[in-house]
């Protein structure tokens, strides 16, 4: 909220919300409702700048000998899917509960993407 009291003429000065300008007259904040001359926000441009690693992220496009996190290795188990009956599932597990209590463990069969949990 300070960033956008230090740099936005776009911004409310009171709570930091991006203001709508409901006339030519005047820009209100759409959460507590103060105004702003329009003045001081008509002709004003904003920029922002936008990386290739942010445009790599967001497509999900890794580089040469990056790993992605569905390319890693994920472990496997000895056992039989419920569905089909394969006899190895890949898993992963995380704490969905209070720290006192066990862990559950997400089953995936890599053989016809059946999901289950355990725990």
């Amino acid at each position: 909220m300070e960033k956008s009291r230090e740099s936005g003429f776009l911004f409310c000065n009171l709570c930091g919300t991006m203001l709508i300008l409901k006339s030519s007259k005047y820009a209100e904040c759409p959460l507590c409702k103060t105004t702003r001359n329009a003045k001081e926000i008509v002709d004003k441009q904003i920029a922002y700048t936008v990386s290739d690693e942010d445009i790599r992220r967001e497509l999900g496009i890794s580089l040469f000998g990056e790993k992605t996190q569905e390319d890693a290795e994920l472990p496997k188990i000895k056992k039989a899917c419920e569905k089909c009956q394969h006899p190895e599932l890949v898993y992963t597990t995380r704490q969905t509960r209070s720290a006192d209590e066990g862990q559950t463990t997400y089953y995936t069969c890599p053989n016809c993407g059946h999901r289950f949990t355990e725990g």
